[in-house]
This record gives C-alpha cells, structure tokens and sequence, in this order.
C-alpha cells in the first residue's frame, strides 16, 4: 500500500520525548547596555507555551546514560538534556529549532538576553561589567586578552600553576612583554604559591592565573592582588566556572570555556569590567576585539545560538538548585568523598596535589602499582564509568566531577575503587 507524505513527516514530532579607568582613554560607552533588571528577561514564547516552562526537574541517573567522568566536553544535567530534548523540534511556540533561528530575530534575542540576566544573577555580576558569549574556546583568549588590555611594550605578570597557564603566557608572548613570576613545574604542577611571596611588576597591566588546572587539579581557594594600584586580576575560570560563589569585581576580566561545567562546546564566556574595553592594539583582529562585541551584546557575527540556549538552561538549573551556594556544597561533598578514599587507601591510590588546593572538579590520581591503570580504566568502564583516563602530559587516572556529576556517579566510583583494592592490593 502506498503512504503519502511530507516532507516533515519524518522528523520528530514536538512532543516527543527523546572590570580601575584606563589611563590611555576614556572608559568605553556602552549605549546598549542597559542597567541590569533580571525580572525584565523573559523568553518570548506564546501564553500557551509559557505554561510548559516550569523548574526543571530533578532527574534520577538514567540507567541507559554511563556516569561520565570526562575533563570537557563533560556530562550535563539531565533535566536539561531533557528539557532540549523536548524542545528541539520546535522551541516554544516558535514552528523553529533554536538552530534554525536567525540570531537577529525576536526569539534568539530573548534567549540570549535571558541567559545573560541569568548568569548575572547567579555570579551578581555588577553592573559595570559586559557579558560576552563569544567562540574560540578559552585558547582564543590567550590572545583576545593581552591584545585588549595592553600595548606590544607593555609588561604583564602570570603565575603559571599548570598546562593551561602555561599556553596562556606563551601565547601572550606574541603580544606584549609577559613575564611568568612564578612556576610549579619543577614540582609537577602541584601547588600554589603564595601570594605574598609574588614578585609583581609594580608596572604590570595586568596579572594572569588560571583558577582551576584541569590538567594537573590545582585549584585557587582565594585569589592574588596585582601590586600595580591600576591593574587588574585575569582568570581563566574554565573548568571551574559557576562551580561556587565567585566575586567578579576583583577581577578585571573572567573567562571561560562553557564546555566544563555550563553547556556544550562551542561558547566561550567573558566577562570584562567596562573600562577595559575599547583600547585594543591595531592589530587586533575584529573578532577578537572586546569593543566590537560588547557594542553589539555578542551578536556582531553569528554566535554559538544552540550552545547559548543550552548554556541558558543550565543557568535556569543552577538557579533552581538555589544558586551556586547550593552547589558548592554539593561540591564539597562529591570531591570530599572521592579525596578520603584516595587518601584511605594506604597508598594504593595516591593524589600528587597539595591538600589546600586540590581541585573540586578535576581529581587526578594515581595507582601505587601503574600496571594495573589500564587494567583499572577498562574495569571501570564495564561498569558504565567512562573517561577516567588521565591527560596523556601527566598518566594516571583523573575524575572530573563538575556540577552535573550525581552524587551517585562519586559514591559507585568509590565503591569500585575499594573493590578493587582489594582484588588487587
């Protein structure tokens, strides 16, 4: 019999469930920027769709979805891979894909705006700050950054506490005059100095950390003060970006790789003080200039629209968890859990990082006997616990445990960790 169709009648159908002034020039006005209102955002949407937008849910772990343990792209909260899900065929009464839309159109507008007043609410960020979602990945912003805030002949600090860091001033290196004023590799990247002990430029435009090294798991519990009274602190915050309550006005810019702990690959968030922008060296490329996008609220060119809607969800999750306070907690307790089995093992397990500054997120970890790694990797993988594998600079295992990791996935990584053990001990 023959069966006559659409040309949609093949897709899913919509219901299915499947940062002190510059001294150069005069602070950057930003017409477009309005004061913050985070109740004014709301996504457009008819009235009958608005009623689908309620919380989203707590899901228990999915018996079908492993427990993934990988550095990033990382596991994502399953209420808003479901919430996606539902939405993708066509977003709120739109008769579109969010990938669909054009991103100067009502509906990618309103997404964008309310993802921004989201995260806004959950760092409070000041006023006084532009929130960009850019593209390139944090990498891109070895460059964005020096190119933005300093001249070619312009000394620069950086504390280089890892794999990250490290790319950041060699990249800084094409740009300005960087200088590294302290470095853990002489003892594998696994502590933090202190900061008291720093060797500041007294000239330095501004001073450079990465906050969390996903590589080698060295995480800041506080952050440095740059000695120059008109510098300003720089942080890449990638792997640990709204994993806990952070104060934006210490810091002169943060940035940020969505793809840790706030959405897919793709979306890269900046968030820079007003001032700072509007001064960039000549050869600034266009799309790496701060100006030109803070001026067009991240819409110069096409963004990542997929990746910002889905980094919006996870902004609504976090909030509906009760903010990042909420979370941190929760955080502790994941990484509390994990550190004391490691730390009870008798040495079976050992972790090379300074206690003070071990990461929440990222857990690297090694085993006594370095046979039995792989051996280890391939058991935990029968048991639906995937990319334990360490970077291939430093081996081992590491278990990156961001904001979206039950707290189930920590208690069955643990259980198989004393199990094996004792097979193996």
């Amino acid at each position: 019999m023959s069966i006559s169709t659409s040309p949609h009648s093949h897709l899913l159908p919509p219901n299915q469930n499947l940062f002190l002034p510059n001294p150069r020039a005069a602070p950057l006005s930003l017409p477009v920027r309005r004061p913050f209102r985070p109740a004014s955002i709301k996504c457009a949407s008819t009235p009958a769709q608005l009623r689908t937008q309620d919380p989203l849910p707590a899901q228990a772990h999915s018996q079908d979805r492993v427990f993934n343990f990988a550095a990033g792209p990382a596991t994502l909260p399953e209420s808003v891979l479901r919430r996606a899900q539902s939405e993708l065929y066509a977003w709120r009464g739109s008769g579109m894909s969010v990938m669909e839309m054009s991103h100067r159109g009502k509906d990618f507008k309103s997404i964008i705006e309310k993802a921004e007043s989201d995260l806004r609410t959950l760092l409070q960020i000041p006023p006084e700050y532009s929130v960009l979602f850019l593209q390139g990945g944090a990498t891109t912003q070895f460059a964005a950054v020096p190119l933005n805030l300093c001249r070619g002949d312009e000394p620069v600090d950086y504390v280089v506490t890892g794999s990250w860091s490290d790319k950041a001033f060699k990249e800084a290196q094409k740009f300005c005059k960087p200088n590294v004023i302290w470095c853990g590799k002489s003892e594998k990247y696994t502590k933090i100095p202190p900061f008291e002990g720093l060797e500041q430029n007294p000239d330095a435009r501004y001073l450079h950390i990465c906050a969390n090294e996903t590589i080698h798991g060295v995480e800041y519990k506080s952050y440095p003060t740059p000695k120059n009274p008109s510098g300003v602190l720089v942080a890449d915050m990638s792997s640990n970006f709204c994993s806990k309550p952070v104060d934006v006005s210490k810091f002169g810019v943060i940035y940020a790789g969505a793809q840790k702990n706030v959405g897919p690959s793709g979306v890269t968030i900046v968030i820079i003080r007003n001032d700072l922008v509007g001064d960039a060296q000549d050869v600034t490329p266009v799309m790496l200039d701060y100006k030109i996008h803070a001026e067009n609220s991240s819409l110069y060119n096409t963004p990542p629209c997929y990746g910002i809607y889905m980094c919006g969800l996870v902004f609504e999750d976090l909030l509906a968890q009760g903010g990042l306070g909420e979370v941190e907690k929760k955080n502790e307790k994941k990484a509390e859990i994990l550190y004391s089995a490691i730390d009870g093992s008798d040495g079976f397990y050992r972790c090379p990082v300074q206690k003070p500054v071990r990461s929440l997120m990222n857990v690297p970890f090694t085993l006594e006997k370095s046979e039995l790694e792989g051996e280890f990797i391939k058991g935990a993988a029968k048991e639906n616990m995937v990319q334990l594998k360490g970077h291939r600079s430093v081996g081992g295992m590491r278990a990156s445990i961001y904001n979206a990791m039950p707290l189930a996935g920590v208690q069955k990584l643990v259980a198989f960790m004393k199990d094996f053990q004792a097979r193996h001990a």
